[in-house]
């Protein structure tokens, strides 16, 4: 009686075992591994048909810039008189409205941001709902600004000549409310006598200078950005960078750290230790994956001190400088 017991508890004992192995295995299957993930991701990367750049210079008629089969558009603000500190805040130091065209799987994705004062912010903010496409952000770039400015992030996904159409929109509707071309306007210079190498030695990168701005713009390779599943590149906006202008002995530099989640209260500590202001905190996208976070910053002081304090808080991030 006994050994019959031991047998039936035993046989009880495997399909127990067997049946819970056999749960694991099939959730285990019923999930793709990282790596397989990736597979799908590229082989969808691949799937992509070109971007209709033509469709897109058409709609908009004012002219870009392309990148690896993306496009973008940039607007000058050159309208607008904005000083912070003693600074004259021209398009280079963050000033300009942009919108970004990627090619997905079926028609194009679109990004950007559209620069906005206190009169132009309801206005366009109801044009872009009536053009069916997504806010994603509004915050500033700095304070102390006068006149004060806001950016208002704007995403949506469809065919290339519709999106095109309604950037256009957008862009139309800031002339309406402010009865100029915000472009039209004569671009201003503004001082700049900084060792700009001295600056790409301690940061690591190096920049292009634009009428007197000296602007460095660093990519995060080390992170794979998906909106709704699409790659979203640095020329789409998913970078650092930093602008500077003014003297050796006191410069002034503003910018965009773009950060993942564990790397937010490192950087945030390491400028504000080294006398750089953070003036806001925010998100550019909606759904992406891995959740990205974008800090501005500004800055005022000996442009050495100023670089060393930028390059503390980039060692914080996963991003690589050209000299290591």
């Amino acid at each position: 009686m006994k050994s019959k017991y031991v047998l039936i508890s035993t046989v009880f004992l495997l399909l127990s075992c067997n049946g819970h192995d056999g749960k694991k295995e099939n959730a285990d299957s019923s999930r793709p591994s990282s790596e397989k993930q990736k597979e799908i991701e590229q082989q969808e990367d691949m799937e992509r048909h070109p971007l209709n750049i033509t469709a897109i210079r058409e709609v908009i008629g004012i002219k870009g810039t392309e990148n690896n089969g993306e496009y973008k558009v940039v607007v000058p603000q050159n309208d607008l008189e904005i000083m912070v500190d003693g600074f004259k805040i021209i398009p280079p130091m963050g000033l300009g409205s942009w919108a970004a065209f990627s090619a997905i799987k079926e028609g194009a994705m679109v990004m950007g941001d559209i620069v906005v004062t206190e009169d132009d912010l309801w206005p366009v903010q109801q044009e872009v709902i009536r053009q069916g496409l997504t806010i994603t952000a509004i915050h500033n770039h700095f304070v102390r600004n006068n006149p004060n400015v806001m950016y208002m992030h704007i995403g949506g996904m469809g065919e290339e000549g519709v999106l095109a159409e309604k950037v256009k929109a957008l862009f139309d509707k800031v002339v309406e409310v402010r009865g100029g071309n915000p472009a039209a306007s004569e671009p201003s210079e503004v001082e700049n006598t900084l060792d700009t190498d001295r600056i790409d030695n301690i940061i690591g990168h190096s920049g292009n200078l634009n009428n007197g701005v000296y602007k460095i713009t660093i990519g995060r390779p080390d992170v794979d950005l998906r909106e709704h599943g699409a790659p979203v590149s640095t020329f789409m906006g998913f970078n650092t960078w930093a602008s500077w202008q003014g003297t050796p002995e006191k410069a002034a530099v503003a910018g965009d750290f773009t950060m993942l989640a564990d790397e937010i209260a490192p950087v945030i500590k390491a400028l504000v230790e080294n006398g750089i202001e953070v003036v806001a905190v925010h998100n550019h996208m909606v759904y992406e994956e891995p959740r990205i976070f974008f800090l501005h910053y500004w800055g005022v002081g000996p442009a050495e001190k100023l670089a060393h304090g930028l390059k503390t808080a980039l060692n914080q991030t996963g991003v690589v400088s050209k000299n290591e």
